[in-house]
């Protein structure tokens, strides 16, 4: 009981850091610079602009109603982590105001974009790596999801363009595309850390020497094998169907052998987002031992 209470404080710490980190980009690169932003602080930006209300204010506002809507459609614990994003990140949003700190990049709104986008995907990817969220959109687009069955990135993917339209009443088209730049660099980001800064590729492998192609994996790389079952949609001929997750430095290394063993296996090689094994992300070479016969 102890260890999950203090995974639980661990995941509010980092929700509280990692949003710390994207509203100071949001208010000295994003406000500061008139760039926009998707979802609901992009929405925010718009209010600020055309209205003057602070994004503190118009991001509770319209936040909190989603978060007791989010609480009711899909249950109270699971709205805890986005209860505290949200409310971590406007009240830093607030604090950051009061902190005068002008970041001078000689006005080359490429720099900006680049860097609002990249300090924005760095506090967004640890909220979200920790189970929280920074926004009332992505319960929007579940929403959008169960009553019209539209996909939840087709329907966030909507939502943000929509924001990013109601932008231009307030900022230039070349502006908007600087926009898009930060939010590219956003989802790159985000991407990166919620996946842990690793990328895995994941192999399956068809072939007639599988005893032989899953030995070497093992004893020179030090990876799990496992044995799928598979048959032939034209031959109707058993086969073993090897999966290994593994390094990408270690993909070239095994298809050398793939070749050298049988030159005709069929290999499918896919990227992966993530591995849950402490075995998998140990070193390599702890791993790296004989098979017994």
């Amino acid at each position: 009981m102890q260890i999950d209470y203090t995974f639980r404080l661990k995941n509010f710490i980092f929700i509280a850091l990692g949003a710390a980190i994207y509203a100071f980009g949001f208010v000295y690169f994003n406000m500061a610079n008139k760039v926009a932003a998707n979802g609901i602080a992009g929405l925010t930006l718009v209010f600020h602009a055309l209205f003057g209300v602070n994004p503190t204010y118009s991001g509770y506002l319209i936040n909190l109603p989603l978060v007791i809507l989010g609480a009711y459609l899909f249950g109270r614990k699971a709205m805890v982590y986005t209860l505290e994003g949200i409310a971590s990140l406007y009240f830093f949003i607030w604090l950051f105001q009061k902190i005068p700190l002008i970041v001078d990049l000689q006005q080359d709104y490429l720099v900006v974009s680049l860097i609002a986008g990249t300090i924005a995907g760095l506090g967004g990817g640890i909220v979200f790596r920790y189970g929280g969220t920074i926004g009332g959109s992505d319960i929007i687009a579940r929403v959008i999801e169960d009553k019209f069955g539209i996909q939840l990135n087709q329907a966030l993917l909507g939502f943000d363009i929509f924001v990013m339209i109601l932008s231009l009443t307030y900022i230039t088209i070349p502006q908007m595309m600087y926009a898009l730049i930060a939010s590219f660099m956003y989802s790159q980001v985000v991407n990166i850390i919620q996946n842990g800064g690793y990328s895995v590729r994941g192999m399956m492998i068809i072939s007639d020497q599988a005893p032989e192609i899953s030995q070497q994996i093992m004893e020179k790389l030090g990876r799990g094998v496992t044995y799928l079952k598979g048959e032939g949609a034209y031959s109707g001929k058993e086969k073993q169907v090897m999966y290994v997750a593994m390094s990408p430095q270690d993909v070239r290394e095994t298809k050398d052998m793939i070749r050298e063993l049988d030159p005709m296996a069929f290999v499918s090689v896919f990227s992966i987002d993530e591995v849950m094994s402490p075995e998998f992300v140990a070193a390599r070479s702890k791993y790296k031992r004989p098979i017994k016969k």
